[in-house]
């Protein structure tokens, strides 16, 4: 069984950086892609960062810019969003998702992780 292990969400104020970081846990032998999205009440569910498996990146607009995504480039089973110069706009709820190969007949898992809230005072 495929876990995501989200951590890092919090409080801060307007302007402020934040780091969030999503770990992948289970019977994996590659991730294909692994990001955030994020989310507040009433809205849809938003692209913020994507990595591939390639080491390629995708930016939602908003952010762009002002948040990176990167990976442990040891085992590649985590990645961590660093949020710099946070608006009261990005308050949401982030949800860590991936898509994992399991194994070599290439079986692969899609999933969200259990969102981590942000919170950023004007």
């Amino acid at each position: 069984q495929v876990q995501l292990v989200e951590s890092g969400g919090g409080f801060v104020e307007s302007g402020e950086s934040l780091t969030l970081s999503c770990a992948a846990s289970g019977s994996i032998i590659g991730i294909n892609e692994m990001g955030y999205y994020r989310q507040t009440p009433g809205k849809e569910r938003e692209l913020v960062a994507i990595i591939t498996r390639d080491g390629g990146t995708k930016y939602g607009d908003s952010v762009k810019g002002r948040f990176t995504i990167s990976r442990d480039n040891t085992k590649k089973i985590a990645v961590f969003l660093q949020m710099n110069s946070l608006k009261p706009e990005d308050a949401a709820v982030y949800y860590c998702n991936a898509e994992v190969t399991l194994d070599l007949f290439g079986t692969t898992w899609h999933g969200w992780g259990q969102g981590t809230q942000v919170t950023v005072s004007s």
